[in-house]
């Protein structure tokens, strides 16, 4: 890939992309977003990537879109940005490994977004969290559609109608984040997470990552009638039945991603 604005590194068989704007608190240019979509495309195809890291350079995670590229646009050019981005964080759901946003500084508007979207979160305690759009003038619509997903809706809409931050440890009681650690243990303790996800067959956490999206927003009935259907055939599985043989036998599984 032929990039600017991210980084990439693989370590062992997990991968870990790097918003690489540092100098623009790694604002969500429209170029940044088109390389994050080639990249994690490219990387979801990889069968030797069993989990994704999103990280960033520098002391801010993102802090949302680059509103240098904002003003006096048309509709079309608004439309197509915020078709990027949406893409984006589609395809952050979409693709078969875990993505784990690694936060280690203010994730704001599109940036907070981007964390919520995000199967699974680590944050510094010196993170912090808000949709501040609606103190400029444009109220955080794309980004609420992750935020009230992963909060709810009345702490979703405290945050889109006051801007107002979010503490680290607040963010983990809303459910925005899975956890809050010493800045000095964020790598370590993303890294470990990352590892335990890479225990399992990558076969069957790509069929349980899929799942879970398709069922989260269908009703009970409908979820379970899925919910049993994707289950049955996970069991036809080889790893299902190697990991069933494995705990009855008292030994560690030998996945075959089949």
């Amino acid at each position: 890939m032929g990039v600017q604005h991210i980084g990439f590194a693989l370590e062992s068989n997990v991968a870990v992309v790097t918003l690489n704007r540092p100098e623009r608190r790694n604002a969500l240019s429209l170029a940044l977003m088109q390389e994050l979509i080639t990249c994690l495309r490219e990387t979801g195809a990889r069968r030797d990537v069993r989990v994704v890291i999103l990280a960033a350079a520098g002391k801010v995670f993102c802090s949302g879109h680059d509103l240098s590229e904002m003003p006096g646009r048309d509709i079309d050019e608004y439309r197509r940005l915020f078709a990027v981005c949406t893409e984006l964080m589609g395809l952050i759901q979409s693709i078969r490994q875990p993505v784990i946003a690694e936060v280690q500084g203010t994730a704001t508007a599109a940036g907070c977004q981007l964390v919520a979207t995000c199967d699974l979160a680590i944050a510094s305690e010196e993170s912090s969290f808000a949709t501040p759009g609606v103190k400029i003038g444009l109220f955080c619509t794309t980004p609420m559609v992750a935020l009230s997903r992963a909060v709810g809706r009345k702490r979703a809409l405290e945050m889109l109608l006051t801007g107002a931050p979010v503490d680290a440890s607040t963010a983990a009681d809303w459910g925005l984040i899975n956890r809050v650690v010493p800045a000095s243990r964020l790598r370590e303790e993303t890294r470990k997470l990352a590892a335990q996800i890479a225990q399992a067959s990558e076969l069957v956490v790509a069929l349980g990552k899929q799942a879970y999206y398709t069922q989260i927003d269908l009703d009970q009935t409908k979820a379970y009638a899925y919910a049993k259907d994707v289950m049955s055939m996970n069991a036809l599985a080889a790893d299902a039945q190697e990991g069933i043989a494995a705990f009855l036998g008292k030994r560690p599984p030998c996945w075959v991603g089949k």
